[in-house]
Order: C-alpha cells, then sequence, then structure tokens
C-alpha cells in the first residue's frame, strides 16, 4: 500500500470505547440498530436526510456491497463528513510545518525505528515531526486496514469516508465538513495529553508486533462493524467528552441548520451516532423522526 494515501486521512482515526458491544434491544422499540443507515425526517420540513455510521478504515468494497446506501447519497444535495482533505491542510502539512522534532529513541529500540522509517521511506511526510500519538494512531489504521481487513494494495480510495465523499461529488452533491483537519490532529494529541511516555513506548510497540507478524487478537472490532452486531447503549453516558460528547454537541448545532435546508447524507464516525450523546438521540431529543434501513 502507498503510505502517501493513508497519511492524508490520518485524522480519520476516530472510533474509540467501542469494541466488543453486543447486540440487545434498543431503548427505542422502533429503532433496529443492527444496521449503519438511519433516515431523518422533521414534521415541520420536507426534507428527507441520512445518517450513516461509518469505519474509517472500510472502503469502497463495503460501501459498494449495502443496499440502499448508494441510493441515499444519490438523492441528497449535500454530503456532510467530519472533515474535508484540502491541500494544504492534509494532517501531513500539519505535522510537516512543526519545528520541533521527537526523540524517537525514547520510544523505539533500532530495529522498530528501522521497521518505522521504512514505512515511511516513500511519503513526504517528515516522520521526525510526528508525535508518539499520532504515530500509534497511524500504526492502529495501517494495521486494521491490511492485517485485519487486507485491504488491496493497489486501492485507489482513502477510506470509507472519502470513498462515499467521491460518490458523493460524481453526482454533484454539495460536500462540507464538521471541523477541520487542524481541529482532529489536536484531540489525537490531547486525547492521551499527560501520558507517560512508557505507555506510548508499550503502545507503539505493541501495534508494531501486530502488525509484523500479521497478528489478528485486535481484529475485533473489524468483525463487529462488518457483522453490523451493535449496541448504541441510548441510555449511557459518553465514554469519552472530549472526543465524543464535545464534538457531538458542536457538530449538533451545525446540523440542525443543514437538515433544515436540504436532504442531506451525513458519514460520521458509528461511534458518533452511539450513547446518550450521540447524534441518532440527540436528533431524536429535537424532535427527528429517526427510521432504521436495513442494508444486508
Amino acid at each position: 500500500m502507498d503510505i502517501r494515501k493513508l497519511l492524508s486521512a490520518l485524522s480519520f482515526l476516530f472510533l474509540t470505547g467501542i469494541t466488543g458491544f453486543s447486540m440487545v434491544t434498543s431503548r427505542q422499540d422502533s429503532l433496529i440498530t443492527n444496521t449503519v443507515l438511519y433516515r431523518v425526517t422533521h414534521t415541520e420540513s420536507g426534507h428527507v436526510s441520512y445518517l450513516f455510521g461509518t469505519h474509517h478504515a472500510f472502503g469502497k468494497p463495503f460501501f459498494d456491497s449495502l443496499r440502499f446506501a448508494g441510493e441515499a447519497v444519490r438523492s441528497s444535495g449535500m454530503l456532510i463528513k467530519e472533515n474535508l482533505n484540502i491541500p494544504g491542510h492534509l494532517a501531513e502539512d500539519i505535522i510537516n510545518q512543526r519545528s520541533s522534532a521527537t526523540k524517537w529513541k525514547r520510544y523505539l529500540d533500532r530495529e522498530n525505528e528501522a521497521y518505522i522509517r521504512g514505512l515511511f521511506s516513500s511519503s513526504n511526510l517528515q516522520f521526525d515531526k510526528m508525535t508518539p500519538a499520532e504515530l500509534f494512531a497511524f500504526l492502529t489504521r495501517y494495521y486494521k486496514e491490511q492485517v485485519c481487513i487486507g485491504k488491496d494494495p493497489d486501492a485507489t480510495y482513502f477510506s470509507l469516508d472519502d470513498y462515499i465523499e467521491t460518490v458523493a461529488r460524481q453526482h454533484q452533491l454539495e460536500v462540507v465538513g464538521l471541523e477541520t483537519s487542524e481541529e482532529q490532529v489536536f484531540l489525537i494529541n490531547e486525547d492521551v495529553k499527560g501520558m507517560p511516555r512508557k505507555v506510548h513506548k508499550r503502545r507503539i510497540e505493541n501495534m508494531i508486533h501486530r502488525l509484523r507478524t500479521e497478528s489478528v487478537d485486535h481484529c475485533a472490532e473489524i468483525d463487529w462493524y462488518r457483522n453490523m452486531d451493535f449496541d448504541f447503549r441510548f441510555d449511557q453516558p459518553c465514554q469519552n467528552a472530549l472526543v465524543l460528547t464535545d464534538r457531538n454537541e458542536n457538530w449538533m448545532v451545525q446540523l440542525r441548520a443543514y437538515l433544515s435546508s436540504e436532504n442531506c447524507f451525513v458519514a460520521v464516525g458509528l461511534s458518533h451516532l452511539m450513547f446518550e450523546c450521540g447524534l441518532i438521540r440527540q436528533l431524536a431529543d429535537s424532535g427527528y423522526q429517526i427510521e432504521s434501513i436495513p442494508v444486508k
């Protein structure tokens, strides 16, 4: 796989705290949660919109295999996703503009450092300017794509979110982002602020080991998403205020305006649809009707 493709989408890394959930009855008896697609309507608006819960490591083959998903995009006038890949504002650009460097010998032994530098050798990213949190996020995403999913190394799509954007642009949809890449890179680092160096070191070492041995011991999340064996836990508080609660609240301000003016297809990480702070619960509490659409 061309590492440059993954680096351009480094910001799409938030699917936290959801591994291992099993399917149970939803708080809302009429809402079936073993799907990733939901129709969103309001009695005061004639607009029909959709919520789609993504997993950023998946891509074109998964989306094209789903019933109604492509049709839902084509019937919309606007695609709303977490952020846009804007030249000059990609994760690679943000990292390269830094003046400080990481002393990787504090985190990587000689063999692992050589392995990592080999991974980045074909990219324009200045690896020494990455942070340990960013490296771990990159390796986690790379592991899920290469080992857990077995992504075609010649694939031209970056992520599920980006493939949906490609479909949307082919059908002349307006495309907007809910936040910037700068904000997402900040969150990657802020979420683990204060984490001890030895913990960063251990996390990175473990992920490198999984990659080098092609171990599938960390792939349960991929199977869980592919099988849509979900428990949205609508009655439980979000477990991460920074990554979920705060972002969802900020997004809702924008979504209310967009949904009232256009037929929208909203594609965000599945975790943002879950829990009390999730978009499904917040939209329902705002008077929207949410309807499950089976896609398998």
